[in-house]
This record gives structure tokens, C-alpha cells and sequence, in this order.
């Protein structure tokens, strides 16, 4: 009996060793451990100073309520909401009415282009004229989305690639009419890549599948972004906003050099900031140098990851977290922006390119 008990514990005991061996096997997606660092810092919740988000979608504001936005808004000190998904037509009489009635001052649309009829006969010209009355409706600028360069075809049903002639009365006329076109073209150069241990978005590519791309679906990165490149170049007048930095945060001194070839060319901020808390003294010289071309921007409408991007701009923390591990598996620094430099990312710059927007949102120097 006395075996028979003494067997039964060892028994036990290797099962309980087995279960705490099994218990710490984890694969990368679970491994996210709490920093245990104490280093002086806090969560920014509300900005310095009022800022302009260009970079927003709202896709029902055509009747939306908009009381819950503006409560979120207040409590960051977001001044101005700009809607980039305003499409067209009827749709942006809809938007501008409702915000007249409601806050007049504290949100701006942008239109967007139906590239569905792509090469039928007189397709340029309607699409000119298109965006033309929507602008004398309300919309103060253009957003160009992805699609264009990645999924869009023409009736014939080929790529249609950025810099077709096809659009150039779109680019021309956003010049005649002196309003900003904020385009987002391609993904980061990593969804390119292999995907293997060297690629830094591996996670994301293994959890989000569909974002993985190709030199042949729908073509090499490289040439995506150089056909939006070429766009700006053979378009002078008219003033560009690059989204996402253009995929070259990760890269500002390639960056530095596209903004001295493309003068007309502005960049945004929205959700590349994880780029830029890893680089906090490059990005800071960067922002900087550049303070005249930069706007603040966010992309995906979610409250809880503003502080962020206040931390980001206005601290000088030592690692912090970032919000999603998909897209950052490591840990944010603050840039410590100067005030002046501040208040041209936050809300300068975009009255620049937006000047209907109500000079008494913002603050006197």
C-alpha cells in the first residue's frame, strides 16, 4: 500500500510538471509581456493645443449624430474633424447640410472620385465637372484611397494605375480650384516582402492575411509609389497631402529627398506614428526641418489611441506602449516637439491648405 501511495504522488507530480511545462509554451502572437521599467512619464489624453485631424472617416455623417463625435473631440481638444469619405453627388449635399445645421465650424469633408466608368468615352471630363460642383457644394479638398493603384480597373479591365493620363483633368482641376488632394497609395514596403522572420509585419500579415502582396498582385511596391510620385511631379499646382508619410517613415532621410524633388508634396502623420516613437531624435530633426510640411493626422476613428500620438509629439517619455502589437511589437519614445513646431503639425499647416477653417478655434501666438 505504502508503494502504491508513494507511486501515485510521483505520478502527481510529474503530471503537475507537465501541465507548468505546457503552460509556458506561447507563440509570438500571445508573448506580450508588461514592462516592468520605471522611468518618469504619463499618458497625455489631451492635446496642448487644438489640432486639426485631416485624416478621418465617417462614413455615415450624412445623417449621423454628430453631438457624440464632438464630445469626443472637446475631451481631446480636437478642434476640427476633417471626413475624407464624403463621396459624391447628393451624398455631400447631405454631409455639408448636416454639419451647417449642427457645428458649422468644427467639421470638413472631402469628396471622392468614382473610377467605375474608366475609359468610356468623355469619363475625364464628367469627372472634372463632378468634382467641380461638389466643391461649390462644400467639399473642401479631395481623398484618393488605395484602391486606385491597387484594385481599380478599367472598363477594360486592366489596372488602373496612379499616374494614368486618364486623371490628370482630376489633378488639374484641384488645382484650378486651389483645394488639397490627400492620397493614400500602396501599404508598407513589408507587405511586400517575404513573408518570413526578417519581415516586421509578420504578425499582422499572419493575423490579417488579405494585406499580403506581390510583385504581381497587383504590381511591385516600387512601381505603385513611383506612379504616384510621377503624378506629383507632372502636376506642380496642385498641392498634395501623402498620407501615411507616404509609407516612408521608416526611411526619412529617403523621405528628407522626396520632399526636396516634390515641393507641392505634404505628408500626414496617421498610423505611422509607431515609426516615429522608435526614432525619437531623427524623427524630432525631421519634424523640425520640416515643420511647414507636416499635419497631423490619425486615420481610424478610435478615442482611445489619440494619447499616443500626443505622447509621441509633445513628451519626452521614455518606453511607452503602443496600442496595437500588429502593428509594433516594440516600445514608443517622445519626440518633444517645440511649441512652434507643435502648433504647425496640430492645426497651422492645415489652415493653409483648408482656409475655411475658423481662425477662432485656434489660439493667438
Amino acid at each position: 500500500m505504502k508503494k502504491y501511495l508513494q507511486f501515485v504522488i510521483c505520478m502527481l507530480i510529474i503530471s503537475s510538471c507537465g501541465q507548468n511545462t505546457i503552460s509556458q509554451e506561447m507563440g509570438f502572437e500571445e508573448y506580450n509581456p508588461t514592462s516592468t521599467l520605471v522611468v518618469p512619464g504619463e499618458e497625455i489624453t489631451k492635446a496642448k493645443y487644438p489640432f486639426v485631424d485631416v485624416h478621418s472617416h465617417q462614413f455615415r455623417m450624412a445623417d449621423q449624430d454628430l453631438s457624440e463625435l464632438i464630445g469626443h473631440m472637446d475631451r481631446m481638444n480636437m478642434a476640427v474633424m476633417v471626413n475624407l469619405s464624403g463621396g459624391s453627388g447628393e451624398n455631400i449635399e447631405k454631409i455639408v447640410a448636416n454639419i451647417k445645421e449642427h457645428y458649422p465650424n468644427r467639421f470638413v469633408v472631402f469628396a471622392n472620385v468614382n473610377f467605375d466608368e474608366v475609359g468610356l468615352p468623355g469619363w475625364s471630363e464628367k469627372a472634372a465637372r463632378q468634382l467641380e460642383i461638389d466643391v461649390a457644394n462644400g467639399a473642401k479638398g479631395l481623398k484618393i484611397y488605395k484602391s486606385l493603384g491597387l484594385r481599380i480597373k478599367d472598363v477594360n479591365g486592366k489596372r488602373l494605375a496612379v499616374d494614368d493620363e486618364r486623371l490628370d483633368p482630376i489633378w488639374e482641376k484641384c488645382g484650378e480650384l486651389n483645394i488639397p488632394v490627400l492620397i493614400h497609395s500602396a501599404d508598407p514596403r513589408s507587405f511586400w516582402d517575404p513573408m518570413d522572420a526578417n519581415n516586421e509585419r509578420w504578425l499582422e500579415l499572419k493575423t490579417r492575411p488579405g494585406r499580403k502582396r506581390s510583385s504581381t498582385d497587383p504590381a511591385p511596391w516600387e512601381q505603385i509609389i513611383a506612379e504616384q510620385h510621377r503624378v506629383f511631379k507632372r502636376h506642380p499646382n496642385t498641392t498634395f497631402i501623402n498620407a501615411h508619410m507616404g509609407w516612408f517613415a521608416n526611411n526619412l532621410g529617403k523621405l528628407t529627398e522626396l520632399l526636396e524633388e516634390m515641393p507641392n508634396m505634404y505628408v500626414g502623420i496617421g498610423a505611422i506614428i509607431a515609426e516615429l516613437g522608435r526614432q525619437p531624435r531623427n524623427a524630432r530633426a525631421f519634424f523640425v526641418k520640416y515643420q511647414d510640411r507636416i499635419l497631423f493626422g490619425k486615420d481610424s476613428w478610435q478615442p482611445a489611441e489619440f494619447p499616443t500620438y500626443f505622447r509621441v509629439l509633445e513628451s519626452d517619455d521614455e518606453y511607452f506602449p503602443y496600442y496595437k502589437k500588429y502593428h509594433a511589437f516594440w516600445a514608443m519614445y517622445g519626440l518633444d516637439l517645440p511649441d512652434d513646431v507643435l502648433r504647425k503639425v496640430y492645426y497651422k499647416n492645415a489652415i493653409k491648405l483648408i482656409p475655411s477653417l475658423d481662425p477662432a478655434l485656434f489660439p493667438e501666438d
